[in-house]
Formats: structure tokens, sequence, C-alpha cells
């Protein structure tokens, strides 16, 4: 039995900031950002937008085309929590209106929360193939204003259906973890905006990387040859572009210029979206699946990793007629539906959105009709609504 990917959902909010305005104002040269980084744009999200929220919508984009009396688990994978308590994947399941039956939970390890929410959803649908499981990545990447890490910045989610018999990917069985308590990256109960050392956590990255993927190759007696695409975490385009290179190094012009062209595509919706830690390596999934070249049966391997830190590269088959499954126009005018900031505003609106807003005063959405949006809390508790 075939346990994978059965649909996959896409929500940005529809604001950004283009890098050549954002380098301009810090007096950077823009190549810095445009090729030294790999970004293009990045998406904002303003005080109405959430890791719920988003999430909600990603959902969205596919929840009328699942039966939602064979889902009995959804998992949320992120590091922008909304509380310190409560799983934020409750309030999605409530405006979902999934059964009270389904097991929810929400998973945090940094960038690592949904791909270790899908090692969990595969399991559970192999002893449950009747079942379906919903994961969401969801997440805003924010380390302030006029820090280093402010061009890596970004907002979105993205969410799967896992089940059996998928029309997507199907996982292939194995994996490599490797862990180790290290402080690349981190942000404190007291701090809105994340904490980190570029320069370590991108050599953790790439130590992380060849670990798993030379013992995941090992396990597997594969090599890599065997992969048509290899896809990564995506913080920046840049850290995913250094991990390829060094799994190309000394491979065939064949394998090299294959796993390079669909590494580039892999990378078309997160130069424009940013930095969405724990839906970052999938956003790159969507991406290839929708702009590079793929046929059945094809191997492409996945390399999650999260700051602290975790690795993990595993593997999937790409299924026969997945375009089908896959509705790139709708994709693509996410994206292009964004409104263009101002530095100005752009900044406004970052200051904006670390504060909690007043209790009992209720905020309203600039969103198109039919999203889900934070609308305050009343009592305390957090309010969601559908604009």
């Amino acid at each position: 039995m075939q346990v994978g990917i059965d649909q996959i959902g896409f929500y940005t909010p529809n604001k950004y900031v283009d890098m050549l305005d954002l380098a301009h104002a810090r007096g950077v040269e823009p190549n810095k950002y445009l090729i030294g980084i790999g970004q293009s744009k990045m998406s904002v999200a303003d005080q109405s937008q959430d890791a719920v929220s988003m999430g909600i919508n990603a959902t969205l984009s596919y929840i009328n085309k699942v039966d939602l009396e064979q889902v009995g688990l959804l998992i949320m994978g992120t590091e922008s929590g909304v509380d310190q308590s409560k799983s934020a994947s409750l309030f999605v399941k409530s405006a979902l209106k999934l059964p009270p039956e389904v097991r929810t939970f929400e998973i945090k390890e940094a960038c690592f929360g949904m791909t270790a929410g899908i090692m969990v959803a595969r399991d559970y649908v192999r002893l449950h193939p009747e079942h379906s499981a919903i994961v969401i990545g969801s997440d805003i990447a924010r380390y302030g204003l006029k820090t280093g890490g402010e061009v890596t910045q970004g907002a979105g989610s993205v969410s799967v259906l896992i089940k059996a018999n998928p029309r997507i990917l199907a996982l292939t069985s194995g994996h490599s973890a490797y862990s180790a308590d290290i402080n690349d990256f981190w942000r404190p109960n007291n701090s809105a905006v994340a904490l980190v050392d570029g320069k370590y956590s991108t050599e953790v990255y790439l130590d992380f990387f060849q670990r798993t993927f030379q013992a995941y190759k090992s396990k597997q007696k594969m090599t890599t040859a065997d992969f048509t695409a290899i896809l990564y975490h995506l913080p920046f385009v840049k850290m995913g572009l250094k991990a390829n290179r060094l799994a190309v190094a000394e491979q065939d012009a064949k394998t090299k210029k294959r796993l390079e062209e669909n590494f580039t595509a892999s990378t078309l919706y997160s130069k424009q979206v940013g930095n969405i830690y724990t839906a970052s390596l999938y956003l790159g999934l969507l991406s290839l699946l929708e702009n590079g070249t793929l046929s059945a049966a094809d191997t492409i391997g996945l390399f999650s990793y999260g700051s602290g830190a975790m690795g993990e590269f595993y593997a999937g088959k790409v299924m026969a007629n997945y375009e089908q499954a896959l509705n790139k126009v709708a994709d693509e005018k996410m994206i292009a539906r964004r409104q263009q900031l101002t530095i100005a505003d752009y900044e406004q609106i970052f200051k904006q959105a670390l504060q909690l807003p007043a209790d009992n005063i209720e905020l309203s959405s600039d969103e198109a009709p039919g999203y889900w949006y934070f609308a305050g809390t009343k009592n305390h508790v957090r309010q969601y609504q559908r604009k």
C-alpha cells in the first residue's frame, strides 16, 4: 500500500516588499539581496494574519475535495504559535468544521515541524488506511527591522492531505535523521523576533545535509544519480543552492544538469514569498511540481532542517497524472495578487504586527472575500472570522 501526499494547498498574505526597494532603503548593493541571498520579494503579514488564519486558508484551497468523515488526524507544524498551551490546530479544526473525533495537535521544532507532522501522519495512515490526515506548516519569519536577517523574512502556509493511494507523491520507506543541541537560531519566550547566528546556522545546515544525505543513500543503496530532484528547506534560496552544489559535485554532466534545473524550478515560489519556516521545504515541492520536469515514478529527495537542530532526509515517488491534483493557475494568482508596499508602510505594518491588539477590539482585514483572518481577542479568547 502506498501512502503519501494526495492534495497540497498554499496561502501567502496579500502584501509584499520588493528586495530592490529594501536594498536601497538599507543602503545595500541590490545584488547582495537578489543574488547573494537569492530573494526578489518577501510576503508581509499584517496584524490580521497569523499562523492559524494562514493555515486555514492554505487548507481551504482543497478541502472541498476531501471526505471529511475520513479525516482522522490534523497536525500543525509551526514556530509561530498563538498560545503557550492550546494547539493552533484546534482553531483550524473548528474553522474547517472537521468531525470532533479528529485527533489534533501542534508540533514545534523550528523549521522541522511540518516534516515531523508528515512522518506521524504517514505512519498513522499506514495503520489506519481508511483514514486520511491533514498536515499544515504555517509561519511568519521575523528577525526585526534593519537586522542582518531582515532580508530572509516571509509569511505563508502549505497544507497537505496524507492518504493511501495518493495522487501526487508516494512516500518511500526509510529516512535518515540527525540531531544535536546547538544554538544557531532560537526565539526566547520574551522575544517577538528570532535570534540567529547566520554564519553558524549555514554551516550547521550544510553539515546536517551531508550527514543525512550520505546516510540515506547508504541505507537505501542509492546514488545521487537515482534522484530526479533534490529539495531543501529554503530559509533563503542561496542556502539551498549551497547544499545542491554539494549534492551535484563530482556527478556526470547529465545528472548535474537535471538536479540543477529542477532545483531552480523548486525555488521559483520561494524567491517571491520568502522564508516560511516549517513550510519552506514544501513550498519548494509545490514549485517543483508545478514548474519542473517530472515523470511518473521519478524519485524526489527531501532535506528538512530545523535549527536547534534537527535534520532529516527522505524521499517520495511522483505519481502518474499528478498534475491533475494541482492548480498552478490558482497558485500563481495567489502570488501575483499581492500589493507592493512602500518601505515606510512595511515598517509600520511590521511594528504593529508585533503587538497583540487590545482585548475586545475587533480587527478588520483587507483580504479578498472568502479568506479567514484573525479578528482580535474577546475576553482574551482569540477570534477568527471569514471575510
